[in-house]
């Protein structure tokens, strides 16, 4: 597979996303709206206190970014089961594996990213300090391509089932918890004035791990899902 081809079906994949942005705005603005919905009223079940706010802020967000990306991924391939466009992807000479790297990708963009740029917004509304936002941004990049690989993952293992939703979530709960513990802990320590590198480190080879090697897992579920 050459650079070139590459681009072109990482291009194709991100106009095919952006199409359906346009088209299915509504659902693809549900999940930032929950985010923002989870973050604005997580303090009113407790003592509004700054301090306290800027205790809970990493948790929160993360807890908030977490559930957002699951309500986006859980359909991630629906309409392309639906419409036939997977079995075009299947039987396609490019790999799948490579198609479905460039949708989730392209998805990405349009779900996890604008998670990312809401952070430091989110953390400003519970108090986080200033100077953690940088952590909390980065933090966010990674953990957001984590979650998407895993969620990509079990979007494919239950694309075939009409109500998938509760068994998506037990699929892939489970696998996205190490990501919100060490993007939570990375906050907390970013917010507490402490180093916080050790635990973005182990979430880069987190978020490495699992955007090189979840393509393949993902092509053989969707085969699977198809048969």
């Amino acid at each position: 597979m050459t650079s070139v081809s590459l681009s072109r079906v990482l291009r194709a994949q991100m106009l095919k996303e952006w199409r359906q942005l346009g088209r299915q705005f509504g659902a693809t603005l549900t999940p930032l709206l929950f985010f923002a919905v989870v973050v604005a009223l997580f303090p009113l079940s407790t003592q509004p206190s700054p301090e306290r706010l800027a205790t809970i802020a990493g948790p929160v967000v993360w807890v908030a970014a977490l559930l957002s990306a699951m309500l986006a991924l859980q359909t991630l391939f629906r309409s392309d089961y639906d419409d036939g466009s997977l079995q075009l992807m299947a039987l396609s000479p490019t790999p799948l594996w490579l198609q479905v790297w460039a949708k989730q990708f392209a998805h990405w963009t349009t779900s996890g990213l604008p998670l990312v740029l809401l952070g430091p917004v989110a953390g400003y509304s519970l108090n986080l300090p200033a100077e953690a936002n940088l952590t909390l941004v980065l933090a966010l990049l990674l953990g957001t391509l984590s979650l998407s690989a895993l969620g990509a993952m079990g979007a494919a293992l239950t694309v075939g089932l009409g109500q998938g939703g509760l068994l998506f979530s037990v699929l892939v709960l489970p696998l996205m918890v190490p990501t919100l513990i060490l993007g939570a802990r990375a906050t907390e320590l970013a917010g507490a004035g402490l180093s916080a590198s050790g635990a973005l480190n182990v979430l880069a080879a987190i978020t490495l791990l699992t955007a090189t090697l979840t393509p393949f897992a993902t092509a053989a579920a969707l085969r699977v899902s198809l048969e």
